[in-house]
Protein backbone atom coordinates (compact mmCIF):
# COMPACT_ATOMS: atom_id res chain seq x y z
CA UNK A 1 0.00 0.00 0.00
CA UNK A 2 1.19 3.53 -0.75
CA UNK A 3 1.86 5.24 2.61
CA UNK A 4 3.51 8.48 1.51
CA UNK A 5 2.62 11.33 -0.76
CA UNK A 6 2.95 10.19 -4.40
CA UNK A 7 6.13 11.26 -6.12
CA UNK A 8 6.14 13.92 -8.80
CA UNK A 9 6.75 11.16 -11.37
CA UNK A 10 3.73 9.15 -10.22
CA UNK A 11 1.58 12.27 -10.26
CA UNK A 12 2.68 12.97 -13.82
CA UNK A 13 2.06 9.35 -14.84
CA UNK A 14 -1.44 9.38 -13.35
CA UNK A 15 -2.19 12.61 -15.24
CA UNK A 16 -1.03 11.06 -18.52
CA UNK A 17 -3.20 7.97 -17.97
CA UNK A 18 -6.19 10.26 -17.37
CA UNK A 19 -5.79 11.56 -20.93
CA UNK A 20 -6.90 8.11 -22.09
CA UNK A 21 -10.10 8.53 -20.11
CA UNK A 22 -8.82 6.08 -17.48
CA UNK A 23 -7.80 6.41 -13.86
CA UNK A 24 -4.93 5.00 -11.83
CA UNK A 25 -4.04 5.52 -8.20
CA UNK A 26 -0.65 5.63 -6.46
CA UNK A 27 -1.60 2.37 -4.72
CA UNK A 28 -2.25 0.70 -8.06
CA UNK A 29 1.04 1.93 -9.51
CA UNK A 30 2.88 0.47 -6.53
CA UNK A 31 1.04 -2.84 -6.82
CA UNK A 32 1.77 -3.07 -10.56
CA UNK A 33 5.46 -2.45 -9.92
CA UNK A 34 5.53 -5.15 -7.23
CA UNK A 35 4.08 -7.57 -9.78
CA UNK A 36 6.70 -6.49 -12.37
CA UNK A 37 3.94 -5.26 -14.68
CA UNK A 38 5.25 -1.69 -14.63
CA UNK A 39 8.87 -0.43 -14.54
CA UNK A 40 10.24 0.96 -11.30
CA UNK A 41 9.87 4.68 -10.62
CA UNK A 42 13.52 5.35 -11.51
CA UNK A 43 12.98 3.71 -14.93
CA UNK A 44 9.76 5.58 -15.69
CA UNK A 45 11.13 8.94 -16.89
CA UNK A 46 12.63 9.88 -20.22
CA UNK A 47 16.43 10.36 -19.93
CA UNK A 48 17.23 13.72 -18.36
CA UNK A 49 13.55 14.56 -17.97
CA UNK A 50 10.72 14.52 -15.45
CA UNK A 51 8.30 13.32 -18.13
CA UNK A 52 7.10 9.68 -18.10
CA UNK A 53 8.21 7.56 -21.05
CA UNK A 54 5.39 7.14 -23.64
CA UNK A 55 5.67 3.33 -23.50
CA UNK A 56 5.28 3.39 -19.71
CA UNK A 57 2.25 5.67 -20.01
CA UNK A 58 0.71 3.29 -22.57
CA UNK A 59 1.31 0.27 -20.34
CA UNK A 60 -0.11 2.03 -17.29
CA UNK A 61 -3.19 2.88 -19.34
CA UNK A 62 -3.52 -0.76 -20.45
CA UNK A 63 -3.25 -1.88 -16.83
CA UNK A 64 -5.83 0.70 -15.77
CA UNK A 65 -8.17 -0.55 -18.48
CA UNK A 66 -7.66 -4.20 -17.44
CA UNK A 67 -8.07 -3.33 -13.75
CA UNK A 68 -11.51 -1.77 -13.95
CA UNK A 69 -14.02 -2.78 -11.30
CA UNK A 70 -15.25 -6.34 -11.67
CA UNK A 71 -12.42 -7.40 -13.95
CA UNK A 72 -9.27 -9.38 -13.29
CA UNK A 73 -6.04 -8.51 -15.11
CA UNK A 74 -5.76 -12.25 -15.74
CA UNK A 75 -3.65 -13.32 -18.72
CA UNK A 76 -3.06 -9.73 -19.82
CA UNK A 77 -0.38 -9.72 -17.12
CA UNK A 78 1.36 -12.61 -18.91
CA UNK A 79 1.60 -10.43 -22.02
CA UNK A 80 3.46 -7.77 -20.04
CA UNK A 81 5.85 -10.32 -18.54
CA UNK A 82 6.54 -11.96 -21.92
CA UNK A 83 7.13 -8.59 -23.54
CA UNK A 84 9.77 -7.64 -20.94
CA UNK A 85 11.39 -11.10 -21.11
CA UNK A 86 13.72 -10.60 -18.14
CA UNK A 87 14.85 -13.50 -15.93
CA UNK A 88 12.42 -12.29 -13.25
CA UNK A 89 9.39 -11.97 -15.54
CA UNK A 90 10.18 -15.32 -17.23
CA UNK A 91 10.28 -16.96 -13.79
CA UNK A 92 6.91 -15.40 -12.88
CA UNK A 93 5.48 -16.46 -16.24
CA UNK A 94 6.65 -20.04 -15.91
CA UNK A 95 5.20 -20.31 -12.41
CA UNK A 96 1.84 -18.83 -13.46
CA UNK A 97 1.42 -21.14 -16.46
CA UNK A 98 2.53 -24.17 -14.46
CA UNK A 99 -0.05 -23.40 -11.77
CA UNK A 100 -2.73 -23.00 -14.47
CA UNK A 101 -1.91 -26.34 -16.10
CA UNK A 102 -2.01 -28.13 -12.76
CA UNK A 103 -5.13 -26.36 -11.47
CA UNK A 104 -7.56 -29.22 -12.32
CA UNK A 105 -5.39 -31.66 -10.35
CA UNK A 106 -4.94 -29.26 -7.46
CA UNK A 107 -8.69 -28.73 -7.16
CA UNK A 108 -9.22 -32.48 -7.05
CA UNK A 109 -6.42 -33.02 -4.53
CA UNK A 110 -4.30 -35.07 -6.96
CA UNK A 111 -0.52 -35.07 -7.21
CA UNK A 112 1.15 -35.20 -10.63
CA UNK A 113 1.98 -38.89 -11.08
CA UNK A 114 5.50 -39.96 -12.12
CA UNK A 115 6.09 -41.90 -15.34
CA UNK A 116 5.92 -45.64 -14.75
CA UNK A 117 4.82 -48.67 -16.81
CA UNK A 118 3.98 -50.85 -13.83
CA UNK A 119 0.53 -52.26 -13.07
CA UNK A 120 0.51 -50.23 -9.84
CA UNK A 121 1.08 -47.02 -11.80
CA UNK A 122 -1.71 -47.93 -14.21
CA UNK A 123 -4.15 -48.50 -11.33
CA UNK A 124 -3.03 -45.25 -9.70
CA UNK A 125 -3.73 -43.39 -12.95
CA UNK A 126 -7.20 -44.94 -13.22
CA UNK A 127 -7.97 -44.01 -9.62
CA UNK A 128 -6.71 -40.44 -10.09
CA UNK A 129 -8.77 -40.04 -13.30
CA UNK A 130 -11.90 -41.22 -11.46
CA UNK A 131 -11.16 -38.78 -8.63
CA UNK A 132 -10.72 -35.95 -11.14
CA UNK A 133 -14.16 -36.67 -12.62
CA UNK A 134 -16.01 -36.71 -9.29
CA UNK A 135 -16.17 -32.92 -9.14
CA UNK A 136 -16.98 -32.45 -12.84
CA UNK A 137 -20.41 -31.54 -14.15
CA UNK A 138 -21.48 -33.26 -17.37
CA UNK A 139 -23.07 -30.25 -19.05
CA UNK A 140 -24.88 -30.28 -22.38
CA UNK A 141 -22.87 -27.91 -24.55
CA UNK A 142 -20.91 -28.68 -27.68
CA UNK A 143 -17.58 -27.11 -28.57
CA UNK A 144 -19.16 -24.72 -31.04
CA UNK A 145 -21.77 -23.84 -28.44
CA UNK A 146 -19.03 -22.97 -25.98
CA UNK A 147 -17.35 -20.69 -28.50
CA UNK A 148 -20.71 -19.21 -29.47
CA UNK A 149 -21.39 -18.45 -25.82
CA UNK A 150 -18.05 -16.63 -25.51
CA UNK A 151 -18.80 -14.72 -28.72
CA UNK A 152 -22.22 -13.70 -27.41
CA UNK A 153 -20.59 -12.45 -24.22
CA UNK A 154 -18.33 -10.32 -26.43
CA UNK A 155 -21.43 -8.97 -28.23
CA UNK A 156 -21.03 -10.96 -31.47
CA UNK A 157 -23.27 -13.60 -33.04
CA UNK A 158 -21.29 -16.28 -34.87
CA UNK A 159 -22.48 -17.67 -38.18
CA UNK A 160 -23.56 -21.28 -38.05
CA UNK A 161 -20.83 -23.87 -38.58
CA UNK A 162 -20.94 -25.58 -41.95
CA UNK A 163 -21.57 -29.32 -41.68
CA UNK A 164 -21.77 -31.13 -38.35
CA UNK A 165 -20.89 -29.26 -35.14
CA UNK A 166 -18.27 -30.65 -32.80
CA UNK A 167 -20.04 -32.87 -30.22
CA UNK A 168 -20.59 -32.00 -26.59
CA UNK A 169 -17.12 -31.71 -25.03
CA UNK A 170 -18.64 -32.10 -21.55
CA UNK A 171 -20.20 -35.49 -22.31
CA UNK A 172 -19.01 -38.35 -20.10
CA UNK A 173 -17.72 -40.17 -23.22
CA UNK A 174 -15.31 -37.25 -23.78
CA UNK A 175 -14.41 -36.40 -20.19
CA UNK A 176 -13.65 -39.97 -19.06
CA UNK A 177 -10.91 -40.71 -21.62
CA UNK A 178 -9.86 -37.06 -21.34
CA UNK A 179 -9.24 -37.48 -17.62
CA UNK A 180 -7.13 -40.59 -18.22
CA UNK A 181 -5.11 -38.75 -20.88
CA UNK A 182 -4.64 -35.79 -18.55
CA UNK A 183 -3.29 -37.98 -15.78
CA UNK A 184 -1.34 -40.62 -17.70
CA UNK A 185 -1.16 -39.70 -21.39
CA UNK A 186 -2.63 -41.23 -24.52
CA UNK A 187 -1.32 -44.70 -23.65
CA UNK A 188 -4.18 -44.92 -21.13
CA UNK A 189 -6.95 -44.93 -23.75
CA UNK A 190 -7.96 -47.32 -26.53
CA UNK A 191 -8.42 -44.84 -29.37
CA UNK A 192 -10.64 -47.04 -31.56
CA UNK A 193 -12.86 -47.93 -28.61
CA UNK A 194 -13.31 -44.23 -27.85
CA UNK A 195 -14.31 -43.59 -31.48
CA UNK A 196 -16.82 -46.47 -31.26
CA UNK A 197 -18.42 -44.82 -28.22
CA UNK A 198 -18.57 -41.45 -29.95
CA UNK A 199 -20.18 -42.97 -33.06
CA UNK A 200 -22.93 -44.44 -30.89
CA UNK A 201 -23.54 -41.28 -28.89
CA UNK A 202 -23.35 -38.74 -31.74
CA UNK A 203 -24.79 -40.44 -34.83
CA UNK A 204 -24.87 -37.14 -36.74
CA UNK A 205 -21.07 -36.99 -36.49
CA UNK A 206 -20.34 -40.50 -37.76
CA UNK A 207 -18.88 -39.24 -41.03
CA UNK A 208 -16.33 -37.10 -39.21
CA UNK A 209 -15.58 -39.93 -36.78
CA UNK A 210 -15.00 -42.38 -39.65
CA UNK A 211 -12.52 -39.93 -41.15
CA UNK A 212 -10.65 -39.90 -37.84
CA UNK A 213 -10.72 -43.71 -37.77
CA UNK A 214 -9.36 -43.95 -41.33
CA UNK A 215 -6.60 -41.44 -40.59
CA UNK A 216 -5.64 -43.36 -37.47
CA UNK A 217 -5.54 -46.73 -39.24
CA UNK A 218 -3.56 -45.37 -42.21
CA UNK A 219 -1.01 -43.93 -39.83
CA UNK A 220 -0.74 -47.23 -37.96
CA UNK A 221 -0.13 -49.08 -41.25
CA UNK A 222 2.74 -46.64 -41.87
CA UNK A 223 4.23 -47.52 -38.49
CA UNK A 224 3.11 -44.31 -36.78
CA UNK A 225 1.07 -44.01 -33.60
CA UNK A 226 -0.86 -40.73 -34.11
CA UNK A 227 -1.64 -40.44 -30.41
CA UNK A 228 2.09 -40.11 -29.70
CA UNK A 229 2.21 -37.03 -31.94
CA UNK A 230 -0.32 -35.26 -29.74
CA UNK A 231 0.82 -32.61 -27.22
CA UNK A 232 -1.10 -34.73 -24.70
CA UNK A 233 0.85 -37.94 -25.49
CA UNK A 234 2.37 -37.84 -22.01
CA UNK A 235 -0.53 -36.04 -20.35
CA UNK A 236 -0.06 -33.09 -18.05
CA UNK A 237 3.32 -34.48 -17.07
CA UNK A 238 4.53 -33.89 -20.64
CA UNK A 239 3.05 -30.40 -20.82
CA UNK A 240 4.72 -29.38 -17.58
CA UNK A 241 8.01 -30.90 -18.73
CA UNK A 242 7.88 -28.90 -21.97
CA UNK A 243 7.20 -25.76 -19.96
CA UNK A 244 10.04 -26.43 -17.52
CA UNK A 245 12.55 -27.28 -20.27
CA UNK A 246 11.83 -24.26 -22.48
CA UNK A 247 14.43 -21.51 -22.32
CA UNK A 248 13.30 -18.14 -20.96
CA UNK A 249 13.60 -16.66 -24.45
CA UNK A 250 11.49 -19.36 -26.09
CA UNK A 251 8.87 -19.35 -23.36
CA UNK A 252 8.44 -15.57 -23.54
CA UNK A 253 8.24 -15.68 -27.34
CA UNK A 254 5.53 -18.38 -27.19
CA UNK A 255 3.44 -16.49 -24.63
CA UNK A 256 3.87 -13.24 -26.54
CA UNK A 257 2.61 -14.87 -29.75
CA UNK A 258 -0.36 -16.54 -28.03
CA UNK A 259 -1.48 -13.51 -26.01
CA UNK A 260 -1.12 -11.25 -29.04
CA UNK A 261 -3.20 -13.61 -31.15
CA UNK A 262 -5.93 -13.93 -28.54
CA UNK A 263 -6.05 -10.18 -27.99
CA UNK A 264 -6.55 -9.66 -31.74
CA UNK A 265 -9.28 -12.34 -31.89
CA UNK A 266 -11.13 -10.59 -29.06
CA UNK A 267 -10.70 -7.21 -30.73
CA UNK A 268 -12.08 -8.51 -34.03
CA UNK A 269 -15.15 -9.97 -32.32
CA UNK A 270 -15.80 -6.55 -30.80
CA UNK A 271 -14.89 -4.25 -33.67
CA UNK A 272 -14.95 -6.18 -36.95
CA UNK A 273 -17.29 -9.19 -36.62
CA UNK A 274 -17.95 -9.23 -40.37
CA UNK A 275 -14.49 -10.78 -40.90
CA UNK A 276 -15.20 -13.82 -38.69
CA UNK A 277 -16.73 -16.01 -41.45
CA UNK A 278 -13.53 -15.55 -43.45
CA UNK A 279 -11.39 -16.54 -40.47
CA UNK A 280 -13.53 -19.64 -39.90
CA UNK A 281 -12.29 -21.11 -43.19
CA UNK A 282 -8.70 -21.38 -41.93
CA UNK A 283 -7.31 -24.53 -40.27
CA UNK A 284 -6.33 -22.43 -37.24
CA UNK A 285 -9.99 -21.77 -36.49
CA UNK A 286 -10.36 -25.45 -35.57
CA UNK A 287 -6.87 -25.94 -34.16
CA UNK A 288 -6.78 -22.80 -32.05
CA UNK A 289 -9.75 -20.38 -31.94
CA UNK A 290 -12.37 -23.03 -31.15
CA UNK A 291 -10.28 -24.63 -28.43
CA UNK A 292 -9.15 -21.59 -26.47
CA UNK A 293 -7.92 -18.92 -28.87
CA UNK A 294 -10.87 -16.71 -27.98
CA UNK A 295 -9.69 -16.36 -24.38
CA UNK A 296 -12.03 -14.65 -21.90
CA UNK A 297 -10.84 -12.91 -18.76
CA UNK A 298 -10.26 -15.11 -15.73
CA UNK A 299 -9.24 -18.72 -15.25
CA UNK A 300 -10.89 -20.04 -18.43
CA UNK A 301 -8.85 -17.61 -20.52
CA UNK A 302 -5.68 -18.46 -18.61
CA UNK A 303 -6.25 -22.15 -19.38
CA UNK A 304 -6.65 -21.33 -23.07
CA UNK A 305 -3.42 -19.31 -23.17
CA UNK A 306 -1.54 -21.97 -21.17
CA UNK A 307 -2.58 -24.75 -23.56
CA UNK A 308 -1.76 -22.61 -26.59
CA UNK A 309 1.66 -21.89 -25.11
CA UNK A 310 2.62 -25.54 -24.63
CA UNK A 311 1.21 -26.35 -28.08
CA UNK A 312 3.43 -23.57 -29.45
CA UNK A 313 6.40 -25.21 -27.71
CA UNK A 314 5.60 -28.83 -28.61
CA UNK A 315 3.92 -29.09 -32.02
CA UNK A 316 6.14 -28.64 -35.09
CA UNK A 317 4.80 -26.00 -37.47
CA UNK A 318 2.07 -24.77 -35.11
CA UNK A 319 3.95 -21.58 -34.18
CA UNK A 320 4.36 -20.69 -37.85
CA UNK A 321 0.66 -21.31 -38.47
CA UNK A 322 -0.25 -19.03 -35.56
CA UNK A 323 2.05 -16.28 -36.90
CA UNK A 324 0.44 -16.59 -40.34
CA UNK A 325 -3.07 -16.51 -38.88
CA UNK A 326 -2.24 -13.53 -36.66
CA UNK A 327 -0.98 -11.61 -39.69
CA UNK A 328 -4.23 -12.42 -41.52
CA UNK A 329 -6.29 -11.30 -38.51
CA UNK A 330 -4.30 -8.08 -38.21
CA UNK A 331 -5.22 -7.15 -41.77
CA UNK A 332 -8.89 -7.03 -40.69
CA UNK A 333 -8.34 -4.68 -37.75
CA UNK A 334 -10.04 -1.29 -38.21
Amino acid sequence: MARTKPSAMDTALIAQVAKYGLSATPTQLERWRQQAWLPSTRDTALPGSETPRPDVVKRAAQLAHASRAGRSISWAAWAFWSNDATPDTARRLRAAIRATLLRPLQRAGIDLLPADDSEEAFQATEAAAAQLLRSRRFRKRDLDGTLRNHATTAGTELPRVQGHPVPNIFHRAVLEPGARILIGGTAHIAYEAVLDDWAQIWPDSREAIEKLRTTYRDAELSGIDPTQLSPMSDGLRGLVRALDEATDERLCAAVQACTKGSAIVGELFRRAPACIPHLMNDVMWDQWVRVGGLAPDGKAGEAGIAMATVTHLLVPGWAEDLDRYTAAMTSYLP
